[in-house]
């Protein structure tokens, strides 16, 4: 079957972070940051969940780019990352050990920024066979100019562009099926925005489940008659 007619599970698929660092950070122009970070967060969450293989790279730390974001850490605490000297992640040896090594040909592709840390690696990437998924909106360019002609010289080498939400669900499938459910419903109530919302609103106001410890009680005003 042609791999452009597949979805891609948690069981073929692995998800990769490029240089998820302050000094990149500091370029980020087509996108809000704090977004940008939620969203980078929130697919990490899920990857971890799913027990999808991730892959994590940093350029240049000390000398330049600084330490990849904690929030990312976080979620996978005492992983090695793969650090780098080269702009182009298929350059390094390590990297491509670290990709080889997670047995998947279905690539999450991430990172900062999309129009060289991205882009490069995806085509060389797309070259040596592997299918190649770009989530946009876990990719910050230095302007949105750039993002878009990066995007769009991955689509047409073959790369497959989707964002988070799609990204995340594409992993679950199924509603019926019941193995992660209540944990990704937990993480999509905490970090996926108007999303989130819906799926607390859902719990609470149709399912009558009992209230997150986050949100407020609501207490009846008092009768004065």
């Amino acid at each position: 079957m042609n791999p452009y007619h597949q979805l891609f599970t948690a069981e073929d698929s692995a998800v990769v972070f490029i240089d998820h660092q302050p000094q990149m950070t500091f370029g980020v122009a087509n996108i809000d940051r704090a977004a940008l970070i939620n969203n980078v967060t929130l697919l990490a969450k899920v990857a971890k969940e799913f027990q999808v293989p991730a892959v994590l790279t940093a350029v240049e730390t000390e000398s330049f780019s600084g330490y990849i974001w904690p929030q990312l850490l976080d979620v996978f605490s005492g992983q090695d990352v793969v650090e780098r000297t080269s702009m182009n992640s298929w350059d390094d040896e390590g990297f491509r050990k670290a990709i080889e090594a997670t047995g998947r040909k279905k690539i999450l592709m991430t990172g900062l920024w999309t129009e060289v840390c991205v882009t490069w690696p995806t085509i060389e990437m797309l070259g040596a066979g592997y299918q190649v998924f770009v989530v946009d909106d876990c990719c910050g360019a230095t302007s949105p100019a750039a993002h878009e002609a990066a995007m769009s010289r991955m689509v047409q080498a073959g790369a497959t562009r989707l964002t988070t939400i799609p990204a995340l669900l594409e992993w679950q499938r199924d509603w019926a099926r019941r193995e992660h459910y209540d944990a990704l419903m937990g993480i999509l109530k905490g970090q996926a925005g108007a999303y989130g919302v819906g799926v607390e609103y859902a719990y609470t106001m149709v399912h009558k489940a009992p209230q997150s410890a986050l949100q407020p009680q609501v207490v009846a005003p008092k009768s004065h008659a």
